[in-house]
């Protein structure tokens, strides 16, 4: 859980100094930090849905090795 608070940090950060660096303004900096990562939580959601959809999570057969 450690990883996971220290990871959102760094990221809520870098979204921030990216976004005021480039804009100039920390309303806005503060504003993409916070709606970017929720963003990209609903998109994972979806993104996971059509994965499992088209099958690309299906256990593969496994392969036999002559010896």
């Amino acid at each position: 859980m450690i990883k996971t608070l220290t990871f959102a940090s760094m990221h809520f950060t870098i979204a921030f100094l990216v976004t005021w660096l480039l804009t100039g303004d920390m309303m806005i900096g503060g504003l993409v930090a916070i709606v970017e990562p929720a963003v990209n939580s609903v998109a994972y959601f979806f993104h996971e849905k059509a994965w499992t959809k088209w099958g690309f999570n299906r256990p593969q057969p496994a392969k036999e090795y002559a010896c």
